[in-house]
């Protein structure tokens, strides 16, 4: 049985790419003016994230 995470916009990603892509998108942070909106949903998911927490 295969477990992916399902993102928004409902896009699936098995779990190691799926962290691959956050600790990607963490060590190469950029801010939203600057990302590329056809990155990969994850990194931009995990971007908006980091965002939320450094704001909190």
């Amino acid at each position: 049985m295969e477990t992916s995470a399902v993102l928004e916009g409902g896009v699936g990603v098995d779990p190691i790419e799926e962290m691959r892509l956050r600790a990607w998108a963490r060590r190469n942070y950029v801010p939203q003016d600057d990302r590329e909106s056809e990155w990969h949903p994850v990194i931009l998911e995990e971007m908006r994230r980091k965002e939320r927490e450094h704001r909190s």
